[in-house]
């Protein structure tokens, strides 16, 4: 007759030890899931999303106002707005995108209400998107696919793997926007590195080393945090 005592020990362990390392694992699974061609497409989106969701209120903070935003199928966007700060608005970008990923991780990982509440609150603000900001087509249809995973989600909050699902989504979020402004030194001389370096006269690979420096320090915290 098998050893019940044993057999739940087991599981206990194995439980606390996946617990213990688990910004470890989500984070590697995080790194293959974007590298994936066709499953890394929903989390491209939200990264873009989250980025030009972030000039966007960073040019509201400042007194302007978004025209529109806009979504592309291989994960690139966005955001068009008038007036407000150009300088904030234009480094929040990678920033924003960067900020929501930690900050997802870091609500996620308090309980799974709140982790439910943040979910509820992310659907509400990608619905007030598409009311308020969107005028085409392709982005609506890239957002509705993005608010119907995430009520999916939603569906199944009290799966004790919903909390995970949540920071899963945080860290992959978090990887695009670390990597994301390697692209940016394509010799183009375009995007917000080029519209910063105009404005500062700093050289555009040092935006890009200042947006990859703030999502190694968000990573680290986090990381930190799991200790």
């Amino acid at each position: 007759m098998p050893n019940v005592n044993s057999a739940m020990t087991n599981q206990i362990n194995s439980s606390s030890f996946f617990q213990r390392y688990a910004f470890w694992f989500l984070l590697l699974a995080a790194a293959l899931l974007r590298s994936i061609p066709i499953i890394s497409l929903p989390f491209n989106w939200l990264e873009s999303y989250f980025h030009e969701i972030s000039h966007g209120l960073a040019a509201l903070i400042t007194g302007g106002s978004i025209v529109k935003i806009e979504l592309f199928p291989n994960g690139a966007g966005l955001c068009t707005t008038i007036g407000g700060s150009r300088f904030f608005t234009s480094f929040m970008g990678y920033t924003g995108a960067a900020t929501w990923g930690a900050m997802l991780y870091s609500l996620a990982s308090i309980n799974q209400k709140l982790t439910k509440a943040v979910s509820g609150a992310l659907l509400l603000l990608l619905i007030c998107s598409c009311l308020l900001w969107v005028r085409d087509l392709l982005t609506l249809v890239i957002l509705f696919l993005l608010m119907a995973l995430l009520a999916v989600k939603i569906r199944w909050w009290q799966s004790k793997w919903f909390y995970y699902g949540m920071q899963l989504i945080g860290l992959t979020v978090l990887l695009n926007a670390l990597f994301s402004p390697f692209y940016l030194i394509d010799g183009r001389n375009q995007g917000d590195g080029a519209t910063l370096a105009s404005l500062t006269l700093m050289p555009e690979v040092v935006w890009v080393a200042i947006w990859v420096a703030i999502a190694l320090a968000l990573l680290y915290l986090l990381a930190k945090k799991q200790q």
